[in-house]
């Protein structure tokens, strides 16, 4: 006689669970996401054309499409890449791209951490950087895939030139701005207190394309720190002079 099986308990996996959390914090915060459209707002106007580099699941991009922009938001890790999709991947201005962004176009290691996948990169001195670090030591990176690269100027060449991109990518931004070969309105890309010498970088290479302005915003404050904007050293000094605490931030750059 066959004998009934109890029904198995299913535990999400450390991704899945990982990725549970990514939607909570950037989901459920009404205030923070009232906080973060009103500072796109300022560089977003209705029907721009934005670029989400290293989306995620899709907070930003949200708020861009809520702005009324077009976007274009590459996100390479594929558990990640799904949960993008479920969010977005109807809207009719959205374009989702299973892909990283880099200096050349390509294949590329992505260094996966699965119970933190919001730091997933593919640079290597990131990761060194975090070795040791004060808030770091937790963050494990036990995974690596291959995954497809394009460049900026590909983006531009097949979906027009932006009025804004964000790049996230976990230090490999220097990397993102060498794949641009024209100064751009607007954009930002995430620096951390680890790796400051990667976010002055990407100030050297804005720079070469053409004459930015410079503007600060820490954690998840989703505001802009200083009333003027600043010039390329002065966002440098600013940088620098940050405690190791303050982790990390998004520099905000616009073109002049």
């Amino acid at each position: 006689m066959h004998q009934a099986t109890r029904p198995t308990t299913r535990h999400p996996t450390p991704m899945a669970a990982a990725i549970g959390r990514s939607l909570d914090i950037y989901y459920r915060d009404t205030a923070r996401t009232a906080r973060m459209d009103l500072l796109h707002r300022a560089f977003i106007p209705p029907g721009a054309r934005v670029f989400d580099i290293g989306a995620h699941v899709g907070d930003r991009t949200g708020s861009f499409l809520r702005l009324g922009a077009s976007v274009v938001a590459l996100e390479p890790q594929p558990h990640v890449f799904r949960a993008l999709r479920l969010i977005h991947g109807r809207h009719p201005d959205a374009v989702l791209l299973p892909i990283a962004a880099g200096a050349a176009q390509g294949a590329i290691a992505l260094h996966l951490n699965t119970r933190n996948p919001t730091v997933a990169t593919v640079a290597s001195d990131f990761i060194a950087a975090a070795a040791g670090a004060a808030g770091w030591s937790d963050e494990v990176w036990d995974r690596s895939i291959t995954v497809p690269v394009t460049t900026l100027d590909t983006l531009i060449a097949r979906y027009g030139i932006p009025d804004f991109v964000k790049i996230d990518v976990e230090g490999h931004e220097p990397a993102v701005l060498q794949g641009l070969g024209t100064a751009l309105p607007a954009l930002s890309f995430e620096f951390t207190t680890i790796q400051r010498s990667a976010a002055h970088a990407c100030i050297e290479r804005l720079s070469v394309l053409g004459q930015y302005e410079y503007n600060l915003s820490l954690g998840e404050e989703h505001r802009l720190r200083h009333d003027a904007w600043l010039g390329p050293r002065e966002i440098c000094a600013v940088m620098e002079a940050l405690p190791d605490a303050a982790n990390s931030g998004d520099v905000y750059a616009r073109r002049v």
